[in-house]
């Protein structure tokens, strides 16, 4: 089952907390992201049936091959939370052990993992045997915790030996947050180590990053993130470059095309007023690196409704 993931290098939208809800991951799939995964979910959470924890991990058809990140520090919690997730029928379920935020490595998730690689290890082997096979198993971590435990090779093969059926390597350490550069030379030297697929994550800001990921580190795929933020065209792009060896630019019809159907998707599943106020730092993302869009983010900002805001957006870049 996981080799018909890679029939070629895929293009995945990486999870990213508090913005890849499912209007933003349907807007990617549009532009040609080709694997979707959900926000950070807590395993603890699921396992009490939270109702804030439980939004996150609700998907449209539209969105597979989809994957559900989930969290946590304890195997059996772990194991308890993607067995709950099986009935939902993502494509994959996939263990987060790279988040260097503050609240998460407190509790001993996310990268924290990275310097308990014992029960990282037992939390492999206990969500693998909870999902019986059905669907496949992916970590997602970084390089190590600070500069001198960059334990990243030996962390990746025992997560292999555990059962994971593919991983994504960050190559930036826990410690560096997401300053700095990432170093694709350890995507490189992971991938010539385990026998699993790798995917590559980190500073894929352009389609030529893109396709310099593919060639050097020969990677089985790439996660690109936060460049995605008001850029969902990226993927087509990156695309249409590995395969056609071009791309187009985009046009300032494309980009109020796409903010418009991004709003509208928005409102399928949340209120007015919930849109207005959390699409804020979304729209904005799309204005930036164009003139004159200072005051045009001022205007998204001080706005309330959804009817003045498309008039904002097809007015401001009208202008521009």
């Amino acid at each position: 089952m996981t080799l018909n993931l890679f029939p070629q290098p895929l293009l995945f939208l990486a999870p990213l907390a508090g913005y890849t809800d499912s209007a933003f991951r349907q807007i990617c799939k549009i532009w040609g992201a080709e694997v979707l995964c959900s926000e950070m979910v807590s395993a603890d959470g699921l396992i009490r049936n939270s109702a804030k924890t439980l939004q996150y991990v609700n998907f449209e058809e539209t969105e597979h091959p989809f994957g559900i990140q989930i969290f946590g520090s304890k195997p059996s919690v772990m194991a308890k939370a993607a067995a709950a997730l099986l009935p939902l029928k993502p494509d994959f379920i996939d263990i987060n052990m790279g988040c260097p935020v503050k609240k998460v490595v407190c509790k001993g998730a996310g990268s924290a993992l990275m310097q308990t690689p014992a029960l990282a290890s037992q939390i492999v082997l206990e969500t693998k045997l909870a999902l019986q096979g059905i669907i496949p198993l992916s970590v997602k971590f970084r390089s190590g915790w600070d500069f001198k435990n960059q334990n990243y090779l030996d962390f990746g093969l025992l997560l292999q030996d555990s059962g994971a059926d593919f991983l994504c390597l960050h190559p930036r350490t826990a410690h560096q947050m997401y300053s700095g550069s990432s170093n694709w030379e350890q995507i490189t030297a992971l991938k010539q180590k385990v026998q699993i697929p790798v995917i590559g994550n980190g500073d894929i800001k352009s389609p030529e990053d893109a396709l310099q990921m593919l060639t050097e580190t020969k990677c089985d795929g790439i996660m690109i993130g936060r460049a995605a933020l008001g850029k969902p065209w990226l993927f087509a792009q990156c695309r249409d470059l590995i395969s056609k060896g071009t791309y187009h630019p985009i046009t300032r019809q494309e980009i109020v095309t796409t903010i418009f159907n991004h709003i509208d998707k928005a409102l399928l599943y949340k209120p007015e007023k919930v849109v207005v106020r959390e699409l804020r730092s979304q729209l904005c993302f799309y204005t930036k690196g164009v003139l004159g869009s200072a005051e045009l983010r001022n205007k998204i900002n001080h706005t309330e409704r959804i009817t003045e805001l498309k008039a904002i957006i097809q007015s401001g870049f009208s202008l521009l």
